[in-house]
């Protein structure tokens, strides 16, 4: 989706259109192309320069006049609106989650399992934690406890495992 271009499908478009393999870009919908109006802009000015038409599928607007790209500038001023909007949405919705205590997703670190949606401490992993912090604690230095549990830990169909024990 229209995230940003640092997507690798418009990294091989954008150097096609460089190259000058390709002479016109057809699209659904504006936004699948970006949703950032600066991005877009940035991306317009390249096919202008590469002698690039730009075509969208399912809206109706013509570059060429000041018209058209007035109203172009306004749909992607609205799909910049919503992306920003769902970003919010999301965001919002994770920090309510967090405040109930409860699990946002993912794998859950090392110490941790979940339990109805809940962190639970796992006693065994937790004692383990203490040690690394022990490790730290005498040692002074991210680098020598790093090397110190190199290899320790593995992450087995979702869930921790130990690979060999601490040595003290």
């Amino acid at each position: 989706m229209g995230g940003n271009l640092e997507r690798p499908a418009m990294k091989r478009l954008m150097a096609d259109i460089e190259a000058g393999k390709i002479d016109c870009v057809v699209v659904y919908k504006i936004d699948r192309l970006s949703r950032s109006l600066l991005d877009f802009s940035r991306v317009m000015e390249t096919f202008e320069r590469h002698n690039v038409a730009f075509v969208s599928v399912t809206q109706q607007f013509n570059t060429a006049s000041s018209m058209g790209r007035l109203i172009l500038n306004v749909l992607l001023s609205f799909a910049q609106f919503e992306r920003e909007m769902i970003s919010e949405r999301t965001r919002d919705k994770i920090a309510a989650t967090r405040r109930k205590g409860k699990w946002c997703g993912g794998v859950p670190v090392f110490g941790f399992t979940i339990e109805e949606t809940k962190l639970v401490v796992v006693p065994h992993e937790a004692e383990r934690v203490r040690q690394i912090f022990d490790l730290y604690r005498r040692t002074h230095s991210l680098l020598e406890t790093a090397k110190a549990e190199a290899g320790c830990f593995a992450l087995v169909s979702g869930s921790w495992s130990l690979r060999r024990q601490m040595t003290k």
